[in-house]
C-alpha cells in the first residue's frame, strides 16, 4: 500500500477527530460561552450540515484542479477554521467555523477517496479505502478521549488547537508524499462535469448510496446514545464510559480490517452478513440492556459490524461509475452524513416518546432490516443484463458492480 494512502487517513483522523469531539467539549463550551447545552449540542449539527452539503459542492468546484492542490487547500481552509474557532469570543463566530470546517473536511474526505483508489491497482481500492477510512475509527479511539482530556486541563480552546497542529502536519507530509498530477493518471483523466454527472445516471449507484446511508445510520444511532444507555440502563459506572467507548472503536478498526480485505472479493455477502449481524446485535441490546456483561459484548459487536460493511460502500461506487471517480464519491460522503443526520434524531424523538433509552437499538434494528432490502434491491439490479459503459477515467469497457 502506498505511503500516500496512509497519509491521507492521518489526515482523516486529524480532521475526524474534530468532527467526534464536540460531545466531549459541550459542557467547557456553554460555560465559557454563556449558552445552554442544547444550544453547545448544535455545534455537532452545524458539522453534520456543513459534511452534508460541502462533499459535492467542493468536488464540483475542485473538479479540474489536481488533487494534492485541492486537497492542502481543503486543509488549509479547515486549519483556519480551527484558529478562528479557538479564538472565538462568543457562540455565533463558534458556530460559522464549524460550519466552515465540515465544509472543507467534506471536500477532503470526497478527494482523498478518488485519491486513494487512483494510487493503487483495482483488485485493492476497498483495502485502500478502509486504510483511509481507518483514520475516522482512530480518531474515535485516540482522537476524541485526547481531546477530551486536553480540554479538561487546559480548555476546550486548546483541543481546536490541537486539531488545527495536527492537521499543519498532516498538509506538509501529503505536499511530500501525494504525486503532482504530472507523475500520476490525473493528467489522463481530464475530469469534466459533464462526465462525471453522466456517470451518476445508474441506478444501482443511487441504491448503493442508499445501502451507505442506512448501514452506517443504523450503526451511528445506538453509538450516539451509547453512554447514556449503558450508565443509566445497564449500571455502567460514569468512570468506565471511555473504556467501553474504546471497546467499540477496536471493534470498528477489526471491522474496518477485514471489510478491506474482503470489500473487492465478496462485496454484496460481506453487506449481507455485516448488515445483518449489525441488525441482530441491535435488537439483542434493546432487549439484553440491563444486564451490563451482555450490553458490554454486544458493543464490541455492534462496532465490528457496524464498521465491517464500510469499505465495501465506499468502494462500491467507484466500480459502478469508473467514469465519476470524484463526483460518485462525493455523494457518497453525504450518504453516509446523511445516515449520520436522521437515525440519531430518530433515536431522540424514540427518547421524548418516553421509549425509553433502549428504544435507540430498536431503531437501529428496524434501519438494519431496511439496509437488508436495500442489499436485496441491489443483488437484483446486478442481475439485469446491461449495456457496458465505457470508463473515461481508466480507458476500459464495464459494467456494473
Amino acid at each position: 500500500m502506498p505511503l500516500a494512502v496512509y497519509l491521507l487517513g492521518l489526515g482523516i483522523f486529524a480532521q475526524g477527530t474534530s468532527e467526534f469531539m464536540i460531545s466531549g467539549l459541550l459542557t467547557n463550551i456553554a460555560s465559557d460561552l454563556g449558552v445552554s447545552i442544547p444550544d453547545a449540542g448544535l455545534l455537532v449539527s452545524a458539522f453534520a450540515i456543513g459534511m452534508l452539503v460541502g462533499a459535492p459542492v467542493l468536488a464540483v468546484a475542485t473538479l479540474r484542479i489536481p488533487r494534492r492542490t485541492a486537497l492542502i487547500a481543503f486543509q488549509a481552509v479547515f486549519i483556519a477554521g480551527h484558529v478562528v474557532g479557538a479564538l472565538a469570543p462568543g457562540y455565533g463566530v463558534l458556530f460559522a467555523t464549524r460550519i466552515v470546517s465540515a465544509f472543507a473536511y467534506a471536500g477532503f474526505w470526497a478527494v482523498a477517496a478518488a485519491a486513494a483508489v487512483s494510487l493503487v491497482p483495482p483488485g485493492a481500492k476497498g483495502k485502500a479505502l478502509s486504510v483511509v477510512a481507518m483514520g475516522l475509527t482512530l480518531a474515535t479511539i485516540v482522537g476524541v478521549p485526547a481531546g477530551t482530556v486536553l480540554s479538561q486541563h487546559a480548555g476546550w480552546r486548546a483541543a481546536f488547537w490541537g486539531v488545527a497542529g495536527l492537521t499543519v502536519l498532516s498538509a506538509i507530509s501529503l505536499r511530500v508524499a501525494l504525486p503532482a498530477a504530472r507523475n500520476s493518471a490525473e493528467v489522463r483523466e481530464r475530469p469534466s462535469i459533464r462526465g462525471e454527472l453522466r456517470g451518476l445516471a445508474r441506478p444501482e449507484l443511487w441504491v448503493s448510496y442508499l445501502l451507505t446511508a442506512l448501514t452506517f445510520g443504523a450503526a451511528v444511532v445506538t453509538f450516539s446514545y451509547l453512554a447514556p444507555l449503558l450508565t443509566k440502563v445497564s449500571g455502567l459506572p460514569e468512570g468506565w464510559v471511555p473504556l467501553v467507548l474504546a471497546l467499540y472503536g477496536a471493534g470498528g478498526l477489526a471491522g474496518l480490517t477485514v471489510g478491506g480485505r474482503v470489500a473487492d472479493t465478496a462485496p454484496l455477502r460481506t453487506l449481507l452478513i455485516g448488515g445483518g449481524g449489525l441488525t441482530i446485535a441491535s435488537a439483542a441490546l434493546a432487549l439484553t440492556a440491563e444486564s451490563l456483561g451482555a450490553a458490554i459484548v454486544l458493543v464490541l459487536v455492534l462496532g465490528f459490524t457496524g464498521w465491517v460493511v464500510n469499505p465495501v460502500v465506499q468502494s462500491r461506487v467507484f466500480r459502478i461509475a469508473p467514469d465519476a471517480p470524484t463526483l460518485a464519491g462525493a455523494v457518497n460522503t453525504s450518504a453516509f452524513n446523511t445516515g449520520i443526520t436522521l437515525t440519531p434524531m430518530l433515536g431522540g424523538l424514540a427518547i421524548d416518546a418516553d421509549l425509553g433509552l433502549p428504544s435507540v437499538a430498536w431503531v437501529g434494528a428496524a434501519t438494519g432490516v431496511l439496509a437488508l432490502v436495500a442489499v436485496g434491491w441491489a443483488a437484483t439490479l446486478e442481475r439485469r443484463p446491461v449495456v457496458p459503459a465505457y470508463s473515461a477515467a481508466t480507458g476500459s469497457i464495464s459494467g456494473p458492480f
